[in-house]
């Protein structure tokens, strides 16, 4: 990757997990750990690799992003708020009641947001539909689906994939962010959904493995998934939960938790020295 664009890419990951950070304090409740671990993809969806135009977010033939995991909407809403979708400010205003931003994507409500997610397993359902009528009216949009390993434990997700093969739907791709932990703790522990990738391959699915937090291998796996025709694509990426937070990282009690005043300044904190040294690099 350009040097120069990787760079961006880090300020732009930086300040999507400082939106993160802002709006589940603000809100006194919300999910930063998954927000944070997905943060690196979304900068590199948003700011690289999407046809999407903010002033135009119902555009016909925009790419579309599902995020199933809807309870990481932090990190959906700040990704959308830095890409000019709607004011930074917002985000303050997380889960507020009246607010534009709640705590599961609401298409209906928010500018940039495709589909309405919150219950596990159904928003790849929602993106093997929108991939399918892609294909049916010729269209040349791709659909991104952004899912939690905790939530590849649900029976709706395979259901999805072996829809997604049968009808050979190779303008989706699945993410399935890998950081292996869910509310209830370790997924290993909880019901183990591995191996992730031989159950894709198995359901007829091209498999790409990531790492979620280098934007050389994201590229990479994103240059691999555009050759692939003929049937859906699954990137897993390994990613750790609370990433670039040092007291979040590899927390579970940080799944659905906010920070108190002295958590969120010391995050701030952290991520402000972090953007200090990119900026000046």
């Amino acid at each position: 990757m350009d040097p120069k664009i990787k760079r961006d890419l880090e300020i732009t990951a930086c300040k999507i997990r400082k939106g993160i950070i802002e709006g589940v304090y603000n809100a006194k409740s919300g999910h930063p750990g998954g927000s944070l671990s997905i943060a690196d993809l979304l900068a590199y969806l948003y700011f690289v690799k999407l046809n999407v135009d903010p002033k135009n977010p119902k555009m016909p033939d925009r790419d579309r992003v599902v995020l199933s995991k809807g309870h990481c909407a932090p990190g959906l809403y700040s990704a959308l708020a830095l890409r000019g979708f709607f004011d930074v400010e917002e985000l303050k205003k997380l889960r507020h009641i009246g607010a534009m931003l709640q705590g599961h994507p609401d298409m209906k409500g928010t500018p940039g947001v495709d589909m309405t997610t919150g219950s596990l397993g159904q928003g790849i359902s929602a993106a093997c539909g929108m991939a399918l009528s892609g294909k049916l009216s010729n269209k040349y949009y791709k659909v991104y689906a952004i899912l939690g390993d905790g939530e590849v434990e649900e029976g709706q997700v395979w259901e999805a994939a072996m829809f997604a093969a049968h009808y050979k739907l190779d303008n989706l791709v699945a993410i399935v962010d890998n950081n292996g932990l869910q509310i209830d703790g370790k997924i290993t522990d909880v019901c183990s959904p591995m191996p992730i990738t031989d159950k894709f391959e198995a359901f007829g699915w091209h498999v790409i493995t990531m790492d979620a937090h280098n934007f050389d291998d994201i590229e990479r796996a994103f240059d691999e998934a555009e050759k692939i025709s003929g049937k859906p694509v699954a990137i897993i990426q390994t990613s750790v939960k609370g990433k670039n937070v040092s007291f979040m990282e590899n927390q579970v009690s940080w799944h659905g938790s906010a920070p108190n005043k002295e958590q969120y300044e010391q995050a701030m904190a952290e991520l402000d020295k972090q953007l200090k040294d990119l900026e000046g690099k």
